[in-house]
């Protein structure tokens, strides 16, 4: 499951978190990011292990520019709090679950 959140969620549930979590970062107006949704959607029921986080830009900017977003979707990979892996554009299934394995 992907759990949508905010900016204090982001800091609590991913910078403070442990593990691995994946947060999509996107608007409900992008194309790409809705070609893509089903599919984390898809790899977050296949990969439990993980944490799943989509924040909206629209309606949370401080996340998108603290972390350089100047296009989406940006998928940006975070392990015990600490970026690992950032990518941008609407990716295959296959490339998505490659930036989980770390």
């Amino acid at each position: 499951m992907v759990k949508k959140i905010n900016s204090s969620e982001f800091q609590s549930e991913v910078l403070n978190g442990e593990g691995v979590a994946l947060v999509d970062l996107f608007a409900d107006w992008c194309m790409p990011c809705q070609m893509i949704a089903p599919i984390i959607e898809e790899i977050s029921n296949e990969k439990a292990e993980v944490k799943f986080f989509k924040i909206n830009v629209d309606e949370t900017p401080d996340v998108a520019i603290k972390y350089g977003v100047s296009s989406i979707p940006t998928l940006l990979v975070f392990k015990d709090g600490e970026l690992i892996n950032k990518a941008v554009g609407a990716y295959p299934k296959e490339k998505i679950v490659e930036l989980l394995e770390i």
